[in-house]
């Protein structure tokens, strides 16, 4: 019997890795191995909001709202990851820019980030993406 949970036991949430690099569940269906060999920096609220200029409550929002990710440390605090000013700044610019509500901003990040999938397997591929398309 094994002290790791399975993944029943987690209902279908993700799953998180131990140092042993248990497979964790990343995304619906797909799993990851993750080892912790080098301790990943994380930033705290006050240190992002700081860094993207803007209030951390309004840092908040954005992660309940989903457009930015974050994590809880053992005291309960956000911590996030050291891109995390830099999604920040890219949902601010969309704001600004296009004039975006922050639901509409949250469909256009998605959109971005599967566009930027399908291109990097097109260079895989060999495939030019700059050929002018057929229309």
């Amino acid at each position: 019997m094994s002290d790791r949970p399975s993944w029943g036991a987690t209902g279908g949430r993700t799953a998180r890795a131990d140092a042993g690099g248990a497979p964790v569940r990343t995304s619906a269906g797909s799993t990851a191995v993750r080892y912790a060999l080098v301790p990943v920096p994380r930033l705290s609220l006050d240190t992002v909001a700081r860094r993207a200029g803007v209030h951390p409550d309004l840092v908040r929002r954005f992660v309940a709202l989903g457009l930015v990710d974050a994590e809880r440390d053992a005291a309960g605090r956000l911590v996030f990851d050291s891109a995390a000013p830099a999604v920040l700044a890219r949902v601010q610019r969309l704001r600004s820019g296009l004039c975006l509500n922050y639901a509409s901003i949250g469909l256009v990040l998605d959109l971005l980030d599967r566009i930027s999938l399908l291109e990097a397997a097109l260079r895989r591929a060999g495939t030019r993406s700059d050929i002018p398309p057929w229309t």
